[in-house]
């Protein structure tokens, strides 16, 4: 964990305390929750920051990333071989994640004051039936889903404009270089508003040891403690799957990308470890064809840490402010985080995003993600590394389907072939 985070958490934490301490002896009731509020300026600043840029992100970015899917389809099995992994392994992780925090039920004993629990929404089930599901997923207007931030909507949208792109025999250029050139721009924007991200984090731990004491500090314990726990069975099963395709060869493999998975914990960062996969993969057979075809894919289709945090995430503030999701809504928001994170999973922190997009889609306040803020970038450590596990294991397991993983004896105490 890098030191300047460590002190803004023990920063945040004394003036939680402080300010708790003194709200308690000097104002009444009312006066001590307006004002731990005020601690909250720069998280609601922030929140509203990215509430602004959901639609914009998710409509350029998924546009571009299925205008540009034609280069799967050109390498035809191979394409048809790595998604279906992805699939599966985003599946597994959100799923994961789901039933592991429905058994800890990490924000369960979290005691928020009455008035907040008293005005939390049910979550909402207008669109819950199949019909009403259905219908709600094509919007009207484009323009009234993204004003509304309604996600599937601008999903639904930006997949037929996407294909329709990619089926015109010149790929209409110029609508193709608005699109790339208005996703970097959301992209640059996107690091814009996380540059805020910390001075969020300290205003929200603050507020929220001011306001409930330092035993939330406990329940934040078992949430970390939980997800890790959840991460490291992640990892058991991507083990396991890798060695009933990889055999013995599963275990080089762990040991090659050890380097990158910490350089992404230490950096909270999956992008930074990206050149290490590059040049470590070849180092055991992968063949580099392979490994540049199915990192870059894997980079926007197969983040499982980030998957196993939206569910896990999101269930935690749902436990924390009452909220209770039937089994229908359960499997929707399932499909919801599953089709979502497609679009944004390159950007930083683009699990916040996600996670708040969800809320929105429930109907429930999108500013409850706050309670999440203080402990997110030590869990993004952890789900970084697991991001270059899992797309580490999905190169090698293609390249055992496709044979394009050389023989041990090729490779053992030899230089790899650099084969293209």
């Amino acid at each position: 964990m890098k030191r300047s985070f460590a002190y803004l958490i023990i920063g945040a934490m004394i003036l939680g305390v402080l300010t708790g301490w003194g709200l308690n002896h000097f104002l009444d009731a009312e006066g001590a929750s307006k004002a731990a509020g005020n601690l909250n300026l720069i998280t609601d600043v922030f929140l509203r920051l990215i509430k602004m840029i959901i639609a914009p992100l998710v409509f350029t970015t998924l546009v571009a990333g299925i205008a540009h899917m034609e280069d799967a389809a050109s390498v035809g099995r191979i394409g048809v071989k790595t998604m279906a992994w992805f699939i599966s392994a985003s599946a597994v992780s959100l799923l994961l994640g789901l039933v592991i925090v429905q058994i800890l039920q990490p924000g369960a004993n979290l005691h928020l004051p009455e008035a907040v629990v008293a005005t939390a929404p049910a979550a909402s089930t207008d669109a819950f039936s199949l019909h009403g599901f259905i219908t709600h997923l094509v919007p009207t207007s484009i323009f009234d889903a993204m004003a509304r931030n309604e996600i599937l909507q601008i999903v639904v949208f930006a997949v037929f404009v996407g294909t329709a792109v990619a089926a015109l025999d010149d790929k209409a250029p110029a609508v193709m270089h608005l699109v790339e050139q208005a996703a970097s721009i959301m992209l640059k924007v996107t690091e814009f508003v996380m540059k805020l991200a910390p001075l969020a984090i300290f205003g929200a731990l603050a507020s929220t040891i001011a306001t409930q004491g330092l035993d939330m500090l406990g329940t934040y314990a078992k949430f970390v403690l939980g997800f890790y726990g959840a991460m490291a069975t992640l990892w058991g099963i991507l083990f396991l799957a890798g060695a009933v395709v990889l055999g013995k060869r599963v275990i080089p493999l762990f040991r090659t990308i050890r380097t990158p998975a910490l350089l992404a914990f230490s950096t909270a960062s999956s992008e930074a470890a990206y050149p290490r996969i590059l040049d470590a993969l070849p180092k055991i057979g992968v063949r580099k064809r392979i490994v540049s075809f199915v990192l870059p894919l894997g980079y926007s289709f197969n983040l499982d840490g980030s998957m196993l945090y939206c569910t896990f995430a999101t269930m935690f503030i749902m436990q924390a402010h009452g909220v209770h999701l039937s089994l229908s809504q359960q499997i929707f928001m399932l499909l919801l985080l599953m089709v979502t994170s497609k679009g944004i999973a390159g950007i930083p922190r683009a699990s916040l995003v996600v996670i708040m997009a969800t809320l929105t889609y429930f109907g429930l306040p999108e500013a409850w993600i706050a309670i999440v803020l203080g402990v997110d970038h030590l869990l993004d450590m952890g789900r970084s590394a697991t991001n270059v596990v899992g797309n580490s294991v999905a190169a090698a397991v293609v390249a055992k389907w496709e044979g394009e993983l050389d023989p041990e004896d090729e490779i053992e105490g030899a230089e790899p072939k650099a084969l293209a």
